[in-house]
């Protein structure tokens, strides 16, 4: 019965309210903007013969936003009181929207509502048409972080520490590493049960996430760079530390709580003392760590971290730069182009450019050091966005074959003497 649905929702001339959906649009800067409750109702024909037999399949969207007595629309949404989607079946068929505008909103052809209609019917176009044409995509994201819940923690993120945002040179740069700690955070959510996290805080409603399953030993902000990364886990309460080669200028301006955390560190695999910063239990970070990348699923099986997550960005292999041609490939079960097909990799054909091949290789290399090979594309604004994850061990591969086929990759490595450890550049005190 339409009785049961809205008042507000608009009723329509030989058509009958099939569904409606009440849901809440979140606004991209919360600080800035509010979100919005909307309804959105589908209206199909009705059978004039006989009103209990329901509509025919719907063919008209209307969304209707609900706006509070004393409150008004947010800056992005149009200035309407409905907004129509409608699937006309003339020869041939029409799409088209309708408005039902504020009063004093401009139409004219100049007006901003004119021009966002004129993009909402492209967008349904071209959608429309990807449904015609069993359009696929060529990457899927959110495999092991649901949307819904990666969207509304990066919100959150983006207006905690939106000063970096404002005040960093490399806005990008920020933006990025806010997405790829919010994935993080949901990761280690996901991927440990909070027995294994250390010294757990009292959940907080404000803050669920200070509460939340961590890596049993922090993590490793392997090559950190401008250390950003690590200091966005670090303010929201994450155990863990940044090494790289040299101190940026980055960090000093850093709170000492960051500081503290950021070091000054040169990595030598072929060194015969223990390093000091890699311990068991520990989550392993690659974020487009360059001639380090390589190294992130090697480390993690030989003192048995408890998981990585690896960007790769430029290639290379462990000690010079990665050969499409030259370079060896790892076993991989079956066909290497069956193996690719499961690599999440985009694109028809996508394991033919050389990135896609060194994504391949890196893969391989993942499942040779006995990892179950997880890969997923970040929504992180990075055309070097697909990531590597490791966070079980492979069944296929024991642990002593994997720390096995580890030992053979740094006695390789040894016997080639192309790997020069470099030293560090500055003093760790200078940051």
């Amino acid at each position: 019965m339409t009785s049961e649905f809205p008042a507000s929702i608009p009723r329509l001339q030989a058509r009958q309210v099939v569904r409606v959906t009440h849901r809440k649009l979140l606004a991209r800067r919360p600080g800035r903007d509010n979100s919005l409750e909307q309804y959105c109702s589908l209206h199909g024909l009705q059978d004039d013969h006989d009103d209990s037999a329901g509509a025919s399949s719907p063919d008209t969207l209307i969304l209707t936003p609900i706006v509070h007595d004393g409150c008004s629309l947010p800056y992005y949404h149009p200035q309407v009181a409905h907004l129509a989607f409608r699937y006309i079946q003339f020869e041939p068929p029409t799409l088209r929207i309708e408005v039902v505008p504020l009063t004093g909103t401009p139409t004219d052809p100049d007006a901003r509502l004119y021009r966002t209609c004129l993009a909402l019917l492209d967008t349904l176009d071209r959608y429309g048409w990807g449904a015609l044409t069993n359009y696929k995509k060529r990457v899927i994201h959110d495999r092991f972080v649901p949307r819904e819940l990666y969207q509304d923690l990066y919100l959150i993120m983006r207006e905690r520490h939106k000063h970096l945002v404002d005040t960093w040179q490399e806005g990008l740069s920020v933006t990025q590493d806010i997405g790829i700690a919010t994935y993080l955070m949901l990761l280690w959510k996901y991927s440990y049960s909070a027995t294994e996290s250390k010294d757990a805080p009292i959940p907080d409603p404000d803050q669920p996430w200070m509460s939340w399953p961590r890596p049993p030993g922090g993590f490793l902000d392997f090559g950190c760079g401008n250390g950003l990364l690590t200091h966005i886990l670090v303010q929201e309460r994450y155990e863990g530390r940044g090494i790289d080669l040299r101190a940026r200028t980055s960090w000093s301006h850093y709170p000492q709580s960051t500081q503290a955390h950021l070091h000054v560190h040169a990595f030598d695999p072929t060194a015969s003392s223990p390093d000091p910063y890699f311990q068991p239990g520990l989550f392993i970070i690659g974020n487009h760590a360059d001639e380090l990348t390589p190294w992130v699923p090697v480390l993690s099986t030989l003192h048995a971290a408890s998981g990585y997550l690896s960007i790769p960005c430029c290639a290379w292999s462990f000690d010079a730069k990665y050969e499409r041609s030259s370079t060896p490939m790892f076993p991989v079960p079956g066909p290497v182009a069956e193996f690719a097909d499961t690599l999440n990799l985009g694109g028809e054909g996508g394991n033919v450019s050389s990135y896609s091949r060194y994504r391949i290789w890196l893969a391989a290399l993942s499942l040779y050091c006995g990892w179950e090979v997880e890969c997923e594309t970040l929504r992180i604004p990075s055309t070097r966005n697909w990531a590597i994850v490791g966070r079980r061990r492979a069944k296929e591969t024991s642990l002593e074959e994997a720390l096995t086929n580890v030992r053979i990759i740094l006695k390789n490595v040894a016997e080639r003497g192309i790997f020069k450890a470099r030293k560090p550049e500055g003093k760790e005190s200078a940051h």
